[in-house]
C-alpha cells in the first residue's frame, strides 16, 4: 500500500496516515483518528491493532479469529464519518458515528454505529458502540400461535381454521 491513499478516506497517503498509527509509530490524537485506524486495520488485516485499541477490560475477550474472518471475507468499500462528539486531544471521552461499507459475498453491506472511545493511559481506546439500523417490526396485537384458538370464534385451533 506504499503511495496509495489511506483506506480510511482521509485523502492522505496510507504511510502518512493510519499506517503510522497501526505500526505504533504515532499515537492517535483524537477519537476519530483511532476510529479511522481501526477501519484501516480491518482493511489491511492488522488484527493485532484491533485488539490493542480496545479498552483494557475488553482485550481478554477479544475474538481475534472472528475479526480476522470478517476482515478477510469483506471487500471493504469505504468509511464515512457521520459525526463526532468530543474526542479531541484534550477530552477524556468521545463518540464517533460512522458507516463502514463493504461487500460480503457480493452483497453490499453497511455497518452503521455510534462508537464510544475513552482514554486509557493517554491513548484513545474503543469502549463499545451501538449499531444503528432499521428498528425491528413491532406487532400491534399479540401474535396468534398455531395452537391458539382461532380469532374468528369457531373454537378450532388457528392452524386448522383461518391460520391455514
Amino acid at each position: 500500500m506504499t503511495g496509495e491513499l489511506c483506506p480510511c478516506g482521509s485523502g492522505l497517503v496510507f504511510g502518512d496516515c493510519c499506517k503510522r498509527v497501526l505500526a505504533g509509530k504515532k499515537r492517535a490524537d483524537t477519537a476519530e483518528s483511532v476510529m479511522r485506524a481501526r477501519y484501516s486495520a480491518y482493511v489491511t488485516g492488522d488484527i493485532a491493532f484491533l485488539g490493542k485499541s480496545l479498552v483494557s477490560a475488553d482485550r481478554v475477550a477479544f475474538d481475534s479469529d472472528g475479526a480476522r474472518a470478517w476482515s478477510e471475507k469483506a471487500d471493504w468499500q469505504g468509511l464515512e464519518i457521520v459525526s463526532t462528539e468530543r474526542g479531541q486531544s484534550d477530552d477524556a471521552d468521545g463518540v464517533v458515528e460512522f458507516v463502514a461499507r463493504y461487500l460480503m459475498d457480493g452483497v453490499e453491506q453497511a455497518h452503521h454505529e455510534r462508537a464510544t472511545f475513552v482514554r486509557e493511559s493517554g491513548a484513545w481506546c474503543y469502549a463499545g458502540g451501538r449499531v444503528i439500523g432499521v428498528d425491528p417490526y413491532r406487532r400491534e396485537t399479540p401474535k396468534v400461535g398455531r395452537n391458539d384458538p382461532c380469532g374468528c370464534g369457531s373454537g378450532k385451533k388457528s392452524k386448522k381454521c383461518c391460520g391455514r
